[in-house]
């Protein structure tokens, strides 16, 4: 019997794109051309993940008049020098690869715009290896009617797989709660910006350091699904 692939769905910044700057710098630059206090390096750091009109108005302190130029100018910011700031994490390209050349199938579900995910994932060579990228409205103003967040862009790159069972690989809690409400379980990683223990209290099933221990985990999934399929067809034969 051929082995079940598990299918995989990413998160993209803090999980397979390490920003280096290019998000909490632009964030940065474009609070510093509007006179707005610049938040510390770790409330700056905490902002990578969530829906950004949410970091600007409850870490930066924005006011609410001013997130929507605030993002504008951030996006100029991160279109201009922020992608090219990013770079991809040790052995995520290769585990990539493998995935594909193996026939996992594995999509990109984030808070990201996702039109600006395309592009962050074409500049590092990778939106190939995705059946589908999934990510925020690219219109990110308080008034666009966009109320979809992180559980329903999971969902949407669910169906895409066909609403197959598949995991969750993120670095924040919000990738969890995402995975969760769509039934299904997240592994988080160690590289990207969650606070220790953040993921652990979540409800992380694991929680791994690198990506070969990312790629061990993914195949112990394939085995226990494996094992459990085989169970049934013995149950349901005669």
């Amino acid at each position: 019997m051929t082995q079940t692939k598990v299918p995989v769905i990413f998160d993209l910044d803090g999980t397979l794109v390490d920003p280096a700057g290019g998000i909490t710098g632009g964030i940065s630059a474009a609070l510093r051309e509007m006179d707005l206090p610049v938040p510390g390096q770790a409330v700056l750091n905490s902002m990578v993940g969530p829906k950004l009109s949410y970091s600007l108005l409850h870490l930066a302190n924005v006011p609410t008049e001013l997130v929507d130029e605030v993002i504008d100018r951030y996006r100029r910011h991160y279109k201009e020098s922020g992608i090219a700031q990013s770079k991809l994490y040790p052995g995520i390209h290769d585990l990539l690869q493998d995935f594909a050349e193996s026939g996992r199938p594995v999509a990109v579900a984030t808070q990201k715009p996702q039109s600006i995910a395309r592009l962050v994932l074409e500049h590092h060579g990778i939106a190939g290896f995705f059946v589908s990228i999934r990510g925020a409205a690219d219109d990110e103003s308080l008034g666009a009617n966009t109320a979809s967040g992180k559980v329903e862009i999971v969902g949407a790159a669910l169906a895409d797989l066909h609403s197959q069972p598949a995991v969750m690989v993120g670095d924040r809690h919000q990738d969890v709660a995402g995975a969760m409400a769509n039934g299904l379980d997240c592994i988080g990683v160690r590289w990207g910006f969650a606070p220790d223990g953040e993921l652990e209290q979540a409800g992380a099933v694991a929680v791994v350091g690198t990506a070969l221990e990312l790629k061990s985990t993914i195949e112990e999934l394939d085995a226990v699904r494996a094992a459990a399929l085989s169970e049934v067809q013995n149950d349901g034969s005669i």
